[in-house]
């Protein structure tokens, strides 16, 4: 498969896949050089550098247990004596605590025979310690002179030279992991320029072998879109490959094709159009002059509509009024039974009172009556008594006349109070019968009230019927105006589509088809003549935009002309302010 072939993303995905494939093969050379590089560094400070520690340490502990023990015999006193023994006991711990220690990192054989051979002699150097010890507590100065010369110092060279081996083999050792690290680090150095200066030669030849397979097919299709652009659609356009290149080279030659199509359709429809514009200008001519009378119906409907909503309204205003004083009526003759209903308890108060009156009267006439026989008996007894009971019969006579004349009067009195009382129960019925019809009068004037407020009620729902009634007719009659104005835009659009059609017969003419002529003869553009309307009387009333009447009976808000401004927008001015509005 040639490079054609392939997507340009997969071009770019390979040439970026290899040069990151190129520099992680670089990456992980270098990381492994570095890890060698790495690993010798960490030999030499967790390992050699550690080990030659610990020898020297070793080293100066030998020399500090020489010095201890030459201050030992040089000593006068047991105090310093003490302390120079105590200093080779604290040494000694040391130096066996080191050689632990390099038992424990010592790796090599060799590290270990020398290990071994400082063991050996650290024992026999720590026996000949203890012997020294002994001859000087024992206070034997020139065998412990002798001792030292003997013995102590032939032990004590070999152990130093056997702990200089040491830190020499281990220096030795260091040198060399120092020197492999170098020469790592070179060869890294060297690898990693090599590998760079080859990804960056072979980024340069993929990009431009890259390049050139995307430049040259855009470079074509640029070329096409050019001729394209001036007006040749007869430029054959070869699609080879299968890219994204390929594929807009297809897309420009399908849409040189169709658009060469489209302009041979515009060709055929251009006269076809201004045919249908001048028809559809005759037709709009008739409407305009039909909108027009409608529009004056639709006034004089308003005009109309108008005075019933007034009458209506008047009629309501009437009605409410009423409401209002049935409403008052009604009040007045809920108190007068209320008033009534208080005489009717007064009444019935005063029929109680007459009735206990009448009681205490039947009391006084009982009184007069058992009075009236005391003064009769009395009377019999002073006739009895003769001539000693005379005075006591006359005071009984006086006492019983007294007793009649009080007999009689409250006779007449009960009789009077019986009288009032029959009246006062007649004039409580009266009342109360009064009460009733207060009552049925005060119905009476709530149902007047009732059918009023429905009266009331209906007249305003058929006022606000009426308004919105008035408000559709209105909006009927702006809607009109506005369509009327809108027939007239739509004649003049469609004088100006007439002349666009041959100005686009003229502009289509410019390409260059296969197979067909290269220009069209030019045809005239007819002059837009527009006549307005003028068989109705322009309207007076003011114009009622549509946007201020609101929608009547749930029906939708009125129509906005908005739609078809843009057609009418290339009417020229001459004629632009004849019909705007009646």
């Amino acid at each position: 498969m040639a490079m054609k072939d392939f997507k340009i993303g997969t071009r770019l995905g390979v040439g970026f896949g290899a040069l990151c494939v190129a520099l992680v093969f670089m990456v992980g050379q270098g990381t492994a050089m570095l890890g060698r590089i790495n690993a010798g560094t960490d030999e030499i400070v967790h390992k050699r550098l550690p080990r030659i520690e610990m020898a020297s340490r070793t080293l100066n502990e030998v020399n500090d247990i020489s010095l201890a023990m030459r201050n030992l015999m040089l000593a006068d006193d047991d105090a310093d004596r003490g302390r120079q023994m105590d200093k080779i006991m604290s040494s000694r711990k040391e130096i066996e605590g080191l050689l632990a220690g390099m038992d424990k990192e010592l790796e090599s054989q060799r590290g270990r025979d020398l290990l071994h051979r400082q063991q050996e002699l650290n024992t026999r150097f720590v026996q000949a310690q203890d012997r020294l010890i002994a001859l000087v507590k024992a206070g034997d100065e020139a065998g412990a002179k002798q001792f030292i010369i003997t013995v102590l110092r032939p032990i004590m060279q070999p152990y130093r030279d056997a702990i200089t081996q040491q830190i020499e083999m281990q220096k030795e050792l260091s040198s060399e992991t120092a020197a492999a690290a170098e020469r790592i680090f070179s060869e890294t150095c060297t690898l990693t320029v090599g590998l760079g200066l080859a990804i960056v030669a072979a980024a340069c030849a993929l990009a431009w072998w890259i390049s050139r397979s995307i430049t040259r097919p855009v470079r074509l299709a640029l070329d096409v879109a050019n001729a394209v652009a001036a007006g040749d659609l007869s430029e054959k356009i070869d699609v080879q490959g299968c890219c994204e290149v390929a594929q807009l080279l297809h897309a420009l030659k399908v849409m040189n094709d169709n658009l060469a199509a489209t302009v041979t359709t515009v060709r055929s429809g251009t006269d076809a159009i201004a045919l249908a514009s001048r028809e559809v200008a005759a037709g709009n001519q008739d409407l305009s002059t039909r909108t027009e009378q409608q529009a004056g119906s639709l006034e004089e409907t308003a005009s109309s509509m108008e005075e019933l909503t007034s009458t209506v309204r008047q009629n309501a205003d009437n009605a409410r009024q009423a409401n209002v004083l049935a409403d008052t009526a009604s009040g007045v003759a809920t108190r007068g039974g209320q008033v009534i209903h208080e005489v009717v308890d007064t009444m019935q108060q005063i029929h109680a009172a007459s009735g206990k009156i009448v009681d205490i009267i039947g009391v006084i006439d009982g009184i007069a009556f058992q009075t009236n026989i005391l003064a009769l008996n009395a009377a019999v007894e002073a006739a009895r008594a003769g001539e000693q009971g005379r005075g006591f019969a006359v005071v009984a006579g006086e006492v019983r006349n007294l007793a009649q004349r009080s007999a009689t009067a409250a006779r007449e009195i009960k009789a009077l109070i019986g009288d009032s009382s029959a009246k006062v129960e007649a004039g409580s019925r009266l009342v109360q019968d009064a009460g009733n019809t207060m009552q049925e009068i005060v119905d009476s004037v709530r149902r007047v009230t009732d059918i009023l407020g429905e009266i009331t009620s209906a007249s305003q729902e058929q006022t606000a019927g009426i308004e919105q009634i008035n408000e559709s007719v209105t909006q009927m009659d702006t809607v009109t105006q506005q369509n009327a104005a809108l027939v007239e835009e739509a004649a003049a659009a469609a004088d100006a589509m007439q002349a666009q059609a041959v100005r686009l017969a003229q502009a289509v003419a410019v390409f260059k088809l296969d197979g067909a002529p290269s220009s069209a003869a030019a045809l005239p553009a007819p002059a837009v003549v527009l006549v307005p309307a003028t068989s109705a009387a322009p309207l007076k009333r003011p114009p009622v935009t549509a946007s201020a009447v609101k929608p009547a009976l749930g029906k939708p808000a009125a129509f906005k002309p908005a739609a078809v401004k843009p057609a009418a927008a290339r009417v020229p001015e001459t004629v632009g302010g004849d019909w705007e509005e009646f």
